[in-house]
């Protein structure tokens, strides 16, 4: 009551700066969230907007002196000869090959090694979650000229096995890493409970364990998937004429004397699309699994 008495006193004391103060926290709400939060947004897909204009415009239309927004006469034009005469399907097909297969043999590798660093106590576990955070921090490039070695020696250069291979071998780190904090997360107890029913410490990791941690899991996957996805130094290195992916592919539209525009945008518009299609089946996993590690580390 003296509450809504000091507070009735202060509107009638002042009732225009009352009705200010009402009516100005919608406009205020505007400038200082939704303004913010919409320049945000339209810088962040401000390029993909564009490679989708672009990509439905007439090469004739793209070196015009007038600029416009968007093209006088659309047509798909470049997404008909992206087909037909970069053969851009089998290159989609490549990466599909190589990110999916990557993503389930780091998912393997990582996800075993994360339940044992996390459930396991061993000398040196420590030191040795430390040194695969610290393998992430050098760049790649310094085991390009191993890798190229030892595929070549094993001849498997030009093959799905040599990018799985490569891929993994800087997405496992990290990803281990990730999952370690997902698994710690996940009380003790509901593994020794399994146990006393009977289950094996595989088996309560199998049944018990992981689907708790598909959350987790799913962001896991999804980093490894896109980082083979749009990964380009190795599969320069690596491929040749059998197997290209999508990034060789889009680099090989950029010429020496003319890019082509338009194939290169509806590439990267084709390109985008199975990433989009991921997402939108796993959202709601991966939503969850971003945040899940972060409760207990």
């Amino acid at each position: 009551m003296a509450a809504m008495t000091t507070e009735n006193r202060t509107m009638g004391a002042n009732p225009r700066r009352a009705r200010f103060r009402r009516s100005d926290n919608p406009l205020r709400k505007i400038f200082t969230v939704h303004l913010p939060v919409f320049a945000i947004v339209l810088f962040a897909i401000g390029p993909y907007i564009w490679s989708v204009i672009s990509s439905i415009t007439p090469e004739r239309e793209m070196y015009t002196s007038e600029f416009r927004y968007l093209p006088q006469n659309p047509t798909t034009e470049n997404y008909g000869r992206l087909f037909t005469k970069v053969n851009f399907l089998a290159n989609l097909g490549d990466s599909l090959v190589v990110a999916t297969f990557a993503m389930l043999f780091g998912l393997a590798v990582s996800v075993t090694a994360s339940y044992s660093f996390s459930r396991f106590k061993f000398r040196g576990r420590r030191p040795l979650l430390i040194q695969f955070l610290i393998i992430n921090m050098f760049p790649i490039v310094l085991l390009l000229i191993p890798l190229f070695v030892i595929m070549s020696r094993l001849h498997l250069r030009d093959t799905y096995i040599a990018l799985v291979l490569a891929y993994a071998t800087f997405a496992i780190p990290f990803s281990t890493w990730m999952m370690t904090s997902f698994f710690n997360a996940i009380p003790r107890s509901l593994d020794e409970q399994a146990q006393i029913d009977g289950c094996s410490r595989f088996t309560a990791m199998i049944r018990v364990i992981i689907p708790i941690a598909l959350p987790g899991i799913a962001a896991t996957a999804i980093y490894i998937f896109i980082t083979a996805w749009n990964e380009f130094v190795f599969a320069s290195v690596l491929t040749g004429n059998d197997v290209q992916t999508i990034p060789i592919a889009l680099q090989n539209m950029v010429g020496q004397y003319q890019i082509e525009w338009g194939l290169l945008t509806a590439g990267g518009v084709v390109s985008a699309i199975p990433v989009l299609i991921l997402f939108f089946f796993i959202q709601k996993q991966l939503i969850s699994g971003m945040t899940a590690g972060a409760v207990k580390g």
